[in-house]
């Protein structure tokens, strides 16, 4: 393949959007399997909408997610003379002509083409002008758009998409649209296309929504007499009810800052928004970087539209839940030294965190973040159910107060025995605490999981976890006498 060339062209209207995180990755897969370059293009002519926070927000996403670009990030806004030129060039050419049809007038016509149930199609009118009725119009300074020529005749725009196969539209049914605007701006159609010939694209990967725009954009290619490139349409992600994921239909939820705040790994996103719309060719779920870019392709890209189940009200899998797995898998497998970062940059954002973790008692953080992430699904789990370990002051799950502990009516002078015998042992160990524990439900005449769940809940707040004597030991003799003690006094 000679050389080829990408572009991630983003409007700077909010977030990063997952859609819009997902088309950005697809084409930097492309772009590394293919050594090819990848252009940042912020088309941020809709000036209203377009912030700079916005832009800053879209890099930032990009950044964390780990996509880097080669060229950029370039600004639509700043070629925009070149799209009104080319505009002109067109209509010296013959490929464009300048329309004064008022508003008015097109509606009437569009209603009287419904009532008759004919398809409407703007009908020429302006391009029928003689050079005097034009001259006229332009010298009473009459407002008008700029509409590019469709061909004459029976012929066709016919282009092979790489995921949707061969795709034809007649002429017949293309009507002569608008490619500037009366007030001078020009439209996405031909800005895109101006930038995309400029900067050499030869691979456009985008949305199945721009599939509609493809054969217009095709014709001001031939027309311009520029090499048409390669599309490839990604399939739509839509919401569980099958409408389409926006950010202004569904919020922060389906933004990449909303993961990036709430614990995701970027990778494992990444991992995750590839898998919506592409299949590998094996039954391969995790990726490595290396083997993604080497098993991505376009053939792989599904034409049926995937589904992100997010789940927003839900106290926990507030995102779609194969996201959640796949963020679970690489937080319980990284390397304990990749994670520890991570997991000290949460503690530090809710103030739990002790300089001593990377002092004296590093070797006891590095084990415990060991043992405790295997129930985690996201870094906030550190700081959420995993705040027991670094905090006396931790909620306590109502469920399993009440399985473990409210439905026991002696469980406080349990455990505060349990307590006394945990202080007088000679050595606080796995297998000590476990004898103990089982010996004193045996005195008791109680099974030792109401013992075990019950100092379970009263020490982590939690109704599960990793094994409960690992447990005591990580949060250390003292502290865990002193749980117990302090709930059989209030009990």
């Amino acid at each position: 393949m000679s050389e080829v060339r990408l572009r991630f062209p983003p409007s700077p209207t909010g977030y990063l959007h997952i859609g819009g995180a997902r088309t950005a990755i697809y084409n930097w897969l492309f772009a590394k399997k293919h050594n090819a370059t990848l252009i940042l293009r912020i088309e941020d002519t809709d000036v209203e909408r377009s912030t700079k926070d916005s832009i800053d927000g879209i890099i930032d996403g990009l950044n964390w997610l780990g996509i880097n670009w080669d060229e950029g990030p370039y600004f639509q806004s700043d070629f925009l003379n070149e799209h009104i030129e080319t505009a002109h060039k067109l209509i010296e050419s013959g490929h464009a002509y300048k329309c004064f049809c008022t508003k008015e007038a097109l509606d009437a016509k569009r209603e009287t083409a419904v009532a008759a149930k004919i398809t409407y199609q703007y009908d020429r009118t302006c391009l029928k002008l003689s050079p005097e009725e034009k001259e006229a119009n332009e010298k009473q300074n009459i407002p008008y758009v700029i509409r590019f020529k469709v061909p004459d005749g029976d012929g066709s725009v016919v282009f092979e998409d790489k995921v949707y196969g061969r795709i034809e539209r007649t002429y017949m049914d293309i009507e002569d649209f608008v490619i500037v605007r009366s007030n001078g701006t020009p439209l996405y159609l031909l800005s895109n296309v101006v930038d995309d010939i400029r900067d050499r694209i030869t691979h456009i990967i985008r949305g199945q929504d721009g599939l509609g725009n493809t054969p217009r954009q095709i014709l001001i290619y031939e027309a311009l007499g520029a090499p048409v490139p390669v599309f490839s349409h990604m399939s739509l992600t839509l919401d569980p009810k099958k409408a389409k994921i926006s950010k202004r239909s569904h919020g922060e939820v389906v933004t990449v800052q909303f993961y990036k705040e709430n614990g995701f790994l970027p990778w494992a996103l990444v991992n995750f928004l590839v898998l919506l719309g592409w299949s590998p060719a094996s039954d391969q779920e995790f990726f490595s970087q290396e083997e993604l870019i080497e098993a991505f392709s376009l053939e792989g890209m599904n034409k049926a539209n995937s589904i992100f189940n997010y789940q927003k009200d839900h106290p926990k899998f507030f995102t779609d839940p194969k996201a959640l797995s796949i963020n679970a898998h690489y937080l319980q497998t990284m390397p304990i030294e990749e994670l520890a970062p991570l997991v000290k940059n949460v503690l530090q954002n809710e103030k739990l965190w002790d300089n001593a973790y990377e002092n004296d008692k590093k070797d006891w953080f590095i084990s415990t973040i060991d043992l405790i992430r295997s129930r985690f699904h996201v870094l906030t789990d550190f700081a959420g159910p995993g705040r027991t370990y670094f905090s006396d002051e931790y909620e306590m799950d109502p469920k399993p107060v009440q399985k473990n502990l409210t439905k026991h009516e002696k469980i406080g002078v349990w455990l505060g025995l349990l307590a006394e015998r945990f202080e007088s042992l000679p050595d606080f160990n796995q297998e000590e605490t476990e004898r103990v524990a089982r010996e004193l439900a045996d005195e008791l005449d109680i099974k030792p999981g109401i013992l075990i769940n019950g100092t379970r809940t009263v020490v982590t707040g939690q109704a599960a976890g990793a094994g409960l004597f690992d447990v005591l030991l990580a949060i250390g003799r003292d502290r865990v006498i002193a749980r117990l003690k302090k709930f059989s006094a209030q009990g």
